[in-house]
């Protein structure tokens, strides 16, 4: 593949629009303490979540019945009796979180997925099978609050989570880097298990639509091959989260 140099955007200043965030929950709180490159400022527990959290802690807890800790959290937190306030992790740079390229570690790319649960989930996902990186955008897309987190259970630790401000640059970077760019639509003309095995097609990016509107047309008319995933009637698609699932579990086990 022809490769064209290009310079490649640091995030720009300012571009983290959320300070400290309440992290909840047992897998989110427990990877965020064991993450050197994440900043803590306040922990704080029931005593059944604090022997569940282990021990070696890096800051002390602060011991709470969990009615209290619900005070503190954001309304509605499912908390677990956990909950720990960070600091957001530095912004990836796309260049840095997606190469080398491999065939084994695809990259998801999101065109407005803007629930967090289902960004949380991908992110899930994307840990469980070896994404190399979720690549989306900073308007349209969730920041990494602590229901993203918990959705995520931990995985926002482990997968880099890029956000470029024109996803159509970010697509042609990712070419750039040696990405073929894979487009799940439902008018796809073939299906993803066609394209098998990965380990010779080369190093994959698959971009997933919002739940309805689907891929934007500019996005499509990026991508390399446009491909459907084999759904029965009467459903004809699935949730982004699952469908991103399916695409994964589909590369990896080629």
């Amino acid at each position: 593949m022809a490769s064209r140099k290009r310079s490649f955007k640091k995030p720009q200043k300012g571009a983290e629009t959320l300070g400290p965030v309440w992290f909840f929950g047992l897998h989110a709180v427990r990877e965020a303490l064991q993450n050197p490159a994440r900043s803590a400022n306040r922990l704080i527990a029931t005593r059944n979540a604090l022997r569940e959290l282990g021990g070696n802690l890096p800051l002390e807890a602060e011991l709470m019945e969990p009615r209290a800790i619900s005070k503190i959290l954001p309304e509605g937190a499912v908390h677990q009796g956990a909950g720990l306030l960070v600091e957001p992790l530095p912004e990836p740079v796309l260049e840095d979180a997606c190469s080398p390229a491999a065939p084994d570690r695809p990259v998801l790319v999101l065109d407005q997925v803007t629930d967090p649960h289902n960004v949380g989930a991908i992110l899930r996902t994307a840990a469980a099978f070896g994404a190399r990186a979720i690549v989306t955008t900073r308007r349209h897309s969730p920041e990494i609050t602590g229901t993203l987190a918990k959705t995520a259970s931990g995985a926002v630790e482990h997968v880099p989570y890029v956000r470029v401000t024109n996803l159509a640059e970010g697509l042609t970077d990712l070419k750039d880097l040696g990405y073929q760019i894979i487009g799940l639509t439902e008018e796809g003309e073939t299906t993803l298990s066609a394209l098998a095995p990965f380990s010779a097609f080369g190093p994959t990016a698959i971009v997933l639509g919002a739940e309805g509107a689907g891929l934007r047309q500019k996005t499509k008319g990026i991508c390399d091959t446009l491909v459907k995933l084999p759904t029965q009637p009467p459903i004809a698609s699935l949730n982004v989260s699952n469908a991103a699932a399916v695409a994964l579990y589909e590369i990896v086990r080629t």
